[in-house]
């Protein structure tokens, strides 16, 4: 059989991990694209043992770069979320984990230069249109990855990346809540939706007689509670304008509970069909949000900050990630401005994947 190469990065971004390519390397339209990551993931088995897949969703992702023609903008980022078992990739979300890796993969690639002895990338979500501004450590004009910043989910200490997320609000609907309601019921079920980075379903805990500190695999082996909150995020996704989402990884799922170790809240966050290890990026920017934002169904979990920016505490299963929340509530109005975070990475392998021609 024969096979063609493709040039790529293999990189761990934040707590996600996948292949890193340059967008001319791949073909030009959308549909072929699709089926090459396809082949590339090895979607289709649950080991995707016919491909570079992880058989998990964190480590089913993938990054397109380019530079970019937009005025201000240093690099495209175009994300693909690649199923695990099935034949589907995904262009409508983005991925704050992946895009992590996002600026050193573009220094790697050649598609900007490094300065001394920290680079700025300006970014744009291409599948959302955010624009994020990464700083990173490159001393000497290098890339560096060895540093002491540690992230939970991840082992060890890399070298740290800020991330500060723009014009977050409304970036898959046009709208901070997107029903037009601060609460909506569905199943009998209260939930807020909300779309900030990244458009989600969030519910309380207690609504489904779960703690909010349940493990990864008691929340996936609950199949009662899978299957109920499968069935609200179809509701909740047509109610937000986002039509039938059965076949979308979007709207995300999120349960809240009060914190018990000492940050602000406790979340779990669901891709939505797996409960995620950690926290993805864009989810926790969602939550915080939802964490300040007054009459949401955060209310009486949290001691709610007054002071803006804010930085919010969600414990995960795997320990906490904080988000620094820049915004503004003026009686029934609030409004989102940035949200930041800080994250690592880590190139993990380079060359040239093969798949059939």
């Amino acid at each position: 059989m024969t096979q063609r190469a493709i040039p790529f990065l293999f990189m761990r971004g934040g707590t996600s991990r996948g292949p890193y390519f340059n967008a001319a390397d791949l073909p030009d339209n959308q549909d072929d694209i699709a089926k090459t990551l396809l082949q590339v993931i090895g979607a289709g088995h649950p080991l995707n043992v016919d491909g570079i897949g992880g058989g998990n969703a964190v480590t089913n992702k993938v990054a397109i770069l380019s530079r970019s023609d937009t005025d201000g903008v240093d690099i495209d980022y175009f994300f693909a979320q690649v199923s695990v078992t099935e034949q589907l990739v995904d262009f409508k979300p983005t991925c704050g984990n992946i895009l992590s890796g996002v600026g050193p993969a573009a220094i790697e690639m050649e598609l900007m230069a490094a300065t001394d002895p920290v680079t700025e990338v300006r970014i744009k979500l291409v599948n959302t249109g955010a624009l994020v501004v990464a700083r990173l450590q490159t001393p000497g004009g290098f890339i560096c990855y060895d540093g002491d910043t540690a992230i939970d989910g991840v082992p060890g200490t890399a070298a740290r990346i800020d991330l500060q997320f723009m014009d977050v609000v409304g970036s898959a609907t046009g709208k901070l809540l997107p029903t037009g309601n601060l609460r909506d019921r569905f199943d009998d079920v209260e939930v807020t939706c909300m779309d900030v980075a990244m458009p989600i379903v969030i519910a309380r805990a207690d609504a489904f007689g779960l703690s909010g500190y349940e493990t990864v695999r008691q929340l996936e082996n609950n199949v009662d509670f899978m299957t109920r909150i499968e069935g609200i995020r179809l509701s909740a996704g047509a109610a937000m304008g986002m039509g039938d989402v059965a076949k979308s990884v979007t709207p995300k799922f999120a349960i809240l509970a009060s914190a018990k170790s000492g940050g602000t809240i406790a979340a779990r966050y669901f891709m939505p069909w797996q409960a995620h290890p950690t926290m993805a990026v864009t989810g926790a920017q969602c939550l915080a949000s939802c964490a300040v934002l007054p009459g949401s169904v955060s209310d009486g979990l949290l001691l709610r900050p007054t002071n803006s920016p804010a930085t919010i505490n969600i414990e995960h299963p795997s320990g906490v990630i904080d988000v620094i929340v820049d915004y503004r509530v003026n009686g029934n109005d609030f409004d989102v401005h940035s949200a930041g975070l800080v994250r690592t990475a880590r190139k993990l392998a380079a060359g040239h994947l093969f798949v059939p021609a």
